[in-house]
């Protein structure tokens, strides 16, 4: 994202008592979201939009309270609309709008990953860890040409991550043989950007026994 990241004014219900008590509530009951992935600019680990749902989705639910992030998009510039709403009626709104680095379909859904994480974690009070240093230091510490290059995602990945899923059910070996013999961009970009996601398939094909004739 850039320095045109901003937050709009907050909207709300005419009254929110209710859904204030119930996220009180809620917030009692959560628990800091887990930083499992990593930053390959600044070697540092951040809990992702996931990790952030893990850790309120269930309190949220469990007191009456419901988590809304419509999306709206025009070229690389990006809204991203986070409302909470209580069983009551109640209700909190309040958007992000941020440019994209690129105006590729993969650097607007980046865009819009960034704005739901930071969106659901400022509106519910999760605290994961605060990057928001890190980025606005880009403009003192540009990242170089080789950077960009090992973030933004190689052509055809999805596919290939898909297909090692389904290797990874077939056990440890399978997995293993599969990995020795894909292409080392697609490796470099998992393991420096998703290395939970490699972690979890690895966890995955350990937990499968071998089928014996």
């Amino acid at each position: 994202m850039d320095e045109q990241t901003l937050f709009s004014e907050t909207m709300r219900s005419s009254s929110i008592a209710a859904l204030a008590a119930a996220l009180a509530k809620a917030q009692g009951e959560m628990e800091a979201a887990a930083k499992a992935n990593i930053n390959p600019h600044f070697k540092s680990k951040y809990a992702d939009l996931a990790s952030v749902w893990d850790a309120c989705r269930g309190p949220l639910s469990k007191h009456g309270l419901a988590v809304l992030q419509p999306v709206s998009a025009d070229g690389a510039r990006v809204t991203v609309t986070t409302i909470l709403a209580h069983a009551s009626g109640e209700w909190l709104e309040e958007s992000l709008t941020m440019t994209a680095q690129q105006n590729t379909p993969q650097g607007v859904g980046s865009a819009i990953t960034y704005g739901r994480r930071y969106g659901l974690a400022s509106m519910v009070g999760i605290a994961p860890e605060d990057d928001d240093g890190n980025a606005a230091s880009q403009a003192q510490q540009p990242r170089t040409r080789a950077e960009d290059e090992d973030q933004r995602e190689p052509a055809g990945f999805a596919n290939w991550f898909a297909d090692l899923t389904a290797v990874a059910d077939e056990g440890s070996e399978a997995l293993q043989a599969t990995w020795s013999k894909s292409r080392a961009d697609y490796r470099r970009h998992l393991t420096g950007n998703q290395n939970a996601k490699w972690e979890a398939l690895k966890k995955k094909a350990a937990a499968k026994q071998p089928v014996t004739a």
